[in-house]
């Protein structure tokens, strides 16, 4: 179907024929939608290997929580000291705007961005913003968290997409800031992608466009956290030409095995929310969280969706958390597996978004990128390889402590053994055989083992727990566990923001089959290519990997281990639920100046069909859960234990 109109100028405003397209656009879509009997896509992972994949529907871009600010192609001045909304930064300087300037990809797809850049003309670097989150303005915003996660109003322009750089503070330093409506988001065309080969290769082609503007001096870098850098680890892994360094601040590089499938676990509850955000005018969304409860076993679309990270050789920083649920263990090994040379990890102790809009790591980050894009000599190459953060709830955390790589060489690993008898952790194996065991379906489905520190004792590094278990009235177990802190007295100890930190660990039994090469003491890597069901009264062991922590433990306080069935919970964001004020043309005003605004968003429960919502499976738990411990069965929990550099070095 094509879409032909002749317009008149006579009384009609560029708004009105930009929301006069819109319409045109979605009517035309939904008329596509209805008549479509196609519900998959071909993809085609890096092998050329064609791949079938569901569908959905996306949101409309006029629905009330994607809060679309509308299409409309113009350049604009945006002047120094004006605003994008109340409380927002003003601009510390005058910035050139081009708005949903065309791309055109190369299955001659068109894709819309917007660019930031200096009014000046010379030739500058760009950083690159990959996501479906909207050019600025979209459903996801950081006025839909709570107290936004700590980031101030005033921190940002507003100018800025979701988990994106900041134009305001980028083009004040002579920097391009590209924000493209990636494939399929709102009004660019074809199907909204996921992360994988064809994603990828759409990102290589913006950058390869950006590259040969007269504006840009050929170096392209990449920031943003979550999504954003999710992209960063597929797109890098393709090698564009001009892609010069990457920051990935935060996000999984294994989306199977570390966000919808952990353990071998199909979850996807936060996928689906994520997913219920998204807007296209003109296609379907790869669904994902079906696939997620659909294809349980590794595949090739999981496969495709597993960032290729030894390919990286260009310049990284890489800026990773203990505790976040989605992207602690991706960024890790994000960090590690690249094969760049030249590569810096700093791990926080606060949380992605307030990190990444620090002022002092916004000035870090731009060091990295005057080096890296600019070219400036500015003494970058003598940055720490690593700064460290280790936490200590109830006490002072260790933050920027500098170290030579990640894990730490002088780590030394020592078991503490489960026991039974008296839920402890011990130093030795207990001869005593015996059986710690709970109730699956009861709402006490846990047990735990505590180990007092006789010494102050830090733990970083990676964990696992080594288990013997037996399911006598089912064939299978979903387990979680968890290892934190407590007082001397066996109390929690929240950190500073009231939340307790622990290290944690998922695993479906019958996924228990390890990949013996890729495994190693301390890191579990499992094949998750079929079941192995338990046979009643048969005892397995497994292995179950437990995600990076920095942990502080002082004398007398209580390292514990939680082990108990795995229950899905209920992920909620009200992403799409804050109403954003601003100026209906000119982008931006002066403060106190009188201008038409539009008011956009306050609606988080609306979804493009609740048909095509996708729930969690049933969990693999049913009656008793053993847990054997003593004797023949060395259940026990693999701890890295840090001595100082001094203790190192005697």
């Amino acid at each position: 179907m094509s879409l032909k109109f002749k317009m008149s100028n006579h009384n009609i405003d560029d708004n009105m024929k930009r929301w006069i397209y819109t319409g045109a656009i979605l009517l035309m879509t939904a008329c596509t939608q209805q008549t479509a009997q196609q519900q998959e896509i071909i993809l085609h992972n890096a092998e050329g290997k064609e791949i079938k994949v569901p569908t959905r529907k996306a949101l409309p871009v006029d629905a009330q929580r994607v809060r679309y600010p509308g299409f409309k192609q113009e350049t604009l001045v945006l002047k120094a000291g004006s605003i994008r909304r109340e409380g927002a930064k003003p601009l510390p300087c005058d910035i050139l705007l081009e708005r949903d300037v065309p791309i055109k990809l190369r299955d001659g797809v068109t894709i819309y961005t917007d660019i930031f850049r200096p009014v000046n003309g010379d030739a500058c670097p760009a950083i690159l913003a990959w996501s479906p989150y909207g050019k600025e303005i979209g459903g996801q915003m950081l006025d839909d968290v709570p107290m936004r996660s700590g980031v101030p109003q005033e921190a940002t322009s507003g100018l800025e997409k979701f988990e994106g750089p900041d134009p305001a503070y980028w083009v004040a330093n002579g920097y391009a800031i590209v924000n493209p409506d990636k494939r399929g988001a709102y009004m660019s065309e074809g199907n909204l992608l996921y992360w994988g080969h064809e994603d990828a290769l759409d990102g290589c082609d913006v950058i390869e466009w950006i590259a040969q503007q007269e504006w840009c001096n050929g170096k392209v870098g990449m920031s943003g956290n979550s999504w954003l850098t999710v992209s960063q680890w597929f797109i890098a892994a393709e090698c564009p030409k001009h892609l010069a360094a990457i920051a990935p601040w935060e996000g999984f590089c294994d989306h199977y095995r570390e966000s919808g499938t952990r353990g071998g676990i199909p979850m996807p509850e936060f996928p689906e929310m994520i997913a219920e955000t998204f807007s296209s005018a003109h296609g379907r969304l790869e669904d994902q969280p079906r696939m997620i409860v659909e294809q349980p076993f590794m595949c090739d679309y999981w496969q495709d969706k597993a960032a290729r990270i030894e390919n990286i050789q260009i310049p990284a920083y890489v800026v990773a958390s203990y505790t976040n649920s989605v992207h602690t263990h991706g960024t890790f090994a994000g960090y590690r597996r690249m094969a760049s040379k030249e590569k810096w990890l700093r791990v926080h102790n606060t949380n992605e978004w307030f990190d990444y809009y620090t002022p002092e790591n916004v000035e870090d980050l731009r060091r990295f990128f005057d080096h890296y894009l600019k070219g400036i000599d500015n003494g970058w190459e003598t940055t720490p390889k690593v700064r460290l953060s280790v936490l200590n709830p109830g006490g002072q955390d260790i933050v920027n402590r500098e170290e030579n790589e990640f894990p730490l060489a002088r780590t030394v690993y020592r078991k503490l053994y489960l026991s039974a008898t008296d839920s402890s952790l011990q130093t030795v194996l207990p001869q005593q055989e015996n059986i710690s065991l709970y109730d699956s379906e009861s709402q006490n489905h846990q047990v735990t083992y505590r180990y007092r520190m006789d010494k102050p004792t830090e733990i970083t590094g990676y964990m696992k727990l080594h288990l013997w278990v037996s399911a006598p009235d089912h064939d299978d177990m979903d387990l979680t566990v968890k290892v934190e802190k407590l007082s001397p007295e066996g109390s929690p100890i929240p950190d500073r923001t009231g939340n307790r930190i622990a290290a944690t660990g998922m695993q479906r039994v019958s996924m228990r089959q390890l990949d013996s090469v890729r495994s190693s003491e301390a890191e579990p890597y499992h094949t998750f290519t079929s079941e192995q069901k338990l046979k009643p009264g048969e005892i397995v062991p497994v292995e179950i990997e437990i995600w990076p922590m920095g942990l502080l433990f002082d004398t007398g306080e209580i390292l514990q281990l939680t082990v108990g069935a795995y229950y899905p919970e209920k992920t909620t964001i009200p992403f799409g639920s804050a109403q954003i004020t601003i100026p209906k043309e000119g982008f931006t005003y002066m403060p106190g100046e009188t201008v038409e605004m539009i008011t956009l968003g306050g609606n988080e429960t609306a979804c493009a069909d609740p048909n095509e919502v996708v729930t969690s499976p049933a969990t693999h738990n049913q009656g008793r859960h053993y847990i054997h411990t003593g004797g023949q069965y060395d259940s026990y929990l693999y701890i890295p234990e840090i001595p100082s550099k001094e203790e190192s070095e005697k």
